[in-house]
């Protein structure tokens, strides 16, 4: 390890609020060096029906930085051929889109083992630094733009290699205690990011409670609205996007990881090079809905978003499906309503099915849905109410924009001995 002095601000013995040594010592250590990457166990102590935790790439939320789908299965259906975890582990996802997503996260799980995808990198502390902040640097912008440039593999494959991690230089205080305090500013920061997210989801709960007190569940259709095939609700066919591979160029693409919240996410959008003549097929326009049509785990099928446009030209993957409205017959943010609430997500999921890898639904199916249609004045009024929400929300979005950047922030100067 390298040794530096006095690398922090401040002179000799300069404390901070909260009683750190602003000036101690730092050194500069190797990350292989202080964690064990994907450690292997060969004994695990399990029959083969006793339940395991279970982590597919689809249960780690990029928003969160968590596991928000926590799965079981038996320990004989996995034992072989996936990734083995232990809580208080770091995974990080290591493949091309997930790791340039962010799809990092603490292993905290009910079971105290558990297997995942063999797409993550798993990291265990060995104690010489504290975990908290070993995690704040797997999702840092510096581990995300080295580790980018060091992937390996053909495109749409590409794949961030052990051997970079275990290379990477880090500087961190050598007092552990000091170490703990820089995550406790982490994590305060971080909390507050979290808080204005989780008031976001409030108000898309509100939205959702409204569309079921003004329209009913479009399962069981209390109101006793006309119930037409979905087809009829289109302007023209459901359609899935592109086959070609993301790259560093072209228009920018929506893929699974895009989408599930009430706006597509553009922050990491992946680009793609298409013709003219394929654009016209793979385009979005204002007001369409997209959905999750093809992913690993069978409660995120059909999560959605609603397009509502771009300052660039936008297209889609072939994960991903459009629904376009027709607008004789239902407003655009109706539909959206109907397709992403639980409710709705039920009637794709009951109509999708499943392959050995992934659950699914395709154009047929998504075509033949039963839905209660209420009247076209009803649903503008709910667009209405929508679109008052959605006027707090990007005032709340500009808000958590800004703590987006004091985290930022931080996260560079935690490692610089400046916090």
């Amino acid at each position: 390890m390298k040794v530096e002095r006095g690398t922090g601000n401040g002179e000799g013995g300069e404390r901070n609020a909260e009683g750190g040594a602003r000036n101690a010592e730092w050194v500069t250590v190797k990350l292989g060096d202080v964690v064990d990457i994907n450690p292997r166990r060969n004994s695990f102590g399990f029959t083969d029906d006793e339940t395991v935790g279970f982590v597919p790439m689809s249960s780690v939320c990029e928003q969160k930085k968590a596991i928000v789908d926590q799965q079981v299965r038996p320990f004989g259906e996995v034992k072989k051929g996936y990734t083995p975890m232990q809580n208080g582990d770091v995974i990080i996802a290591k493949i091309t889109p997930c790791f340039e997503n962010g799809k990092v996260a603490r292993v905290e799980l009910p079971t105290s083992t558990a297997f995942g995808s063999t797409e993550f990198h798993v990291f265990r502390n060995r104690g010489t630094v504290d975990s908290d902040l070993v995690f704040h640097l797997l999702r840092s912008e510096q581990i995300l733009r080295k580790g980018r440039e060091q992937m390996k593999g053909a495109a749409g494959q590409k794949r961030v290699p052990a051997d970079f991690f275990r290379a990477f230089e880090f500087r961190v205080p050598r007092s552990l205690p000091e170490q703990q305090r820089i995550a406790r500013i982490l994590d305060r920061a971080d909390l507050l990011r979290q808080s204005r997210r989780a008031a976001l989801a409030q108000l898309d709960a509100f939205l959702q409670a409204t569309f079921l007190d003004m329209f009913g569940d479009p399962v069981t259709n209390p109101k006793g609205w006309e119930v037409v095939k979905s087809a009829k609700l289109f302007s023209e066919k459901p359609r899935i996007g592109t086959t070609r591979p993301a790259g560093g160029s072209g228009f920018p693409v929506v893929r699974v990881g895009e989408v599930g919240d009430s706006q597509i996410r553009f922050e990491d959008c992946g680009r793609v090079e298409l013709s003219e003549t394929e654009f016209t097929r793979f385009n979005l326009k204002l007001g369409d809905t997209v959905i999750a049509r093809a992913i690993g785990s069978a409660n995120q099928l059909g999560k959605a978003s609603y397009f509502a446009g771009h300052p660039e030209p936008v297209v889609f993957d072939s994960h991903v499906m459009r629904l376009r409205p027709s607008q004789s017959i239902c407003h655009p943010k109706w539909l959206f309503s109907l397709i992403s609430s639980q409710h709705g997500k039920r009637l794709i999921q009951m109509k999708g099915g499943a392959t050995a890898v992934q659950f699914n639904i395709n154009t047929k199916q998504a075509s033949d849905l039963d839905i209660p249609i209420p009247p076209l004045d009803l649903q503008r009024r709910f667009a209405a109410i929508v679109e008052s929400v959605e006027a707090q929300k990007a005032r709340m979005q500009a808000h958590l924009a800004d703590l987006d950047l004091l985290f930022a922030s931080l996260q560079d100067r935690a490692f610089k001995g400046e916090l």
